[in-house]
């Protein structure tokens, strides 16, 4: 019987449960300068206001935006504190966690999102913010060029076999993956092949007691492709 505990690692942190917690978080933890909190509230208010033109985010989550999205995001990058090189954020619709990334961090993002509205609207955030280390690449990933990437992150993308099958050819011994995953994690991780489930162990979130983090480091091999 699969041991569904063995990836997971002990945490004893508490779960951020306001907003002024979500803030006073990325305070201690990151140490954001003054213009960095500044294109922070601008992101938050952008993204909000963008919400009532089109869905980017649920409704019930705007009221807990900073501990949902933005510490979410964030904790994204605390895992990653000495990774370097280009930060790949795949499916990023409202760019998340990628904005908070480039926003917090020198990092080059590449955004990648296949829906136009949501690249116009991540476009438009880059401009605006003066964040000249992101890009948008509107496409899908299929069609995204090979790149060597030191981070690749998904947030809400697709289910996790597909996920990294389709992004594999980034990675290199080096990458660093950052996967929220939810409350199915575990389970889903059990279903790698092993060659990959290697690769992985668990992170508890910091913002939902109950979800976690899949956090790997190296080079994956995509899956062999039958012979036409």
């Amino acid at each position: 019987m699969t041991n569904l505990g063995r990836w997971l690692v002990s945490s004893d942190h508490a779960v951020l449960a306001s907003e002024a917690e979500a803030r006073d978080w990325i305070a201690d933890v990151l140490s954001p300068t003054a213009e960095q909190w500044a294109r922070l509230e601008r992101f938050a208010a952008m993204l909000v206001a963008e919400n009532a033109r089109q869905n980017l985010i649920a409704a019930s989550t705007v009221p807990n935006l900073w501990v949902r999205h933005i510490a979410d995001s964030a904790q994204l990058l605390d895992l990653d504190r000495d990774g370097a090189g280009l930060w790949v954020d795949l499916g990023s619709g409202p760019g998340l966690p990628g904005l908070v990334v480039a926003i917090l961090s020198e990092r080059p993002v590449l955004l990648v999102e296949s829906r136009r509205r949501r690249c116009d609207f991540l476009r438009d955030v880059a401009v605006e913010l003066k964040l000249r280390h992101v890009a948008v690449a509107e496409a899908r990933l299929e069609a995204v060029e090979t790149r060597p990437a030191g981070t690749i992150s998904a947030r809400a993308f697709a289910p996790l076999d597909r996920l990294i099958d389709l992004s594999a050819r980034f990675s290199t011994e080096s990458t660093r993956w950052l996967l929220p995953k939810g409350r199915n994690a575990v389970k889903e991780l059990a279903l790698l092949p092993r060659a990959w489930q290697s690769l992985f162990h668990v992170e508890h979130s910091r913002t939902d007691a109950e979800s976690r983090i899949l956090v790997g480091q190296g080079r994956i091999a995509p899956k062999k492709r039958g012979k036409a």
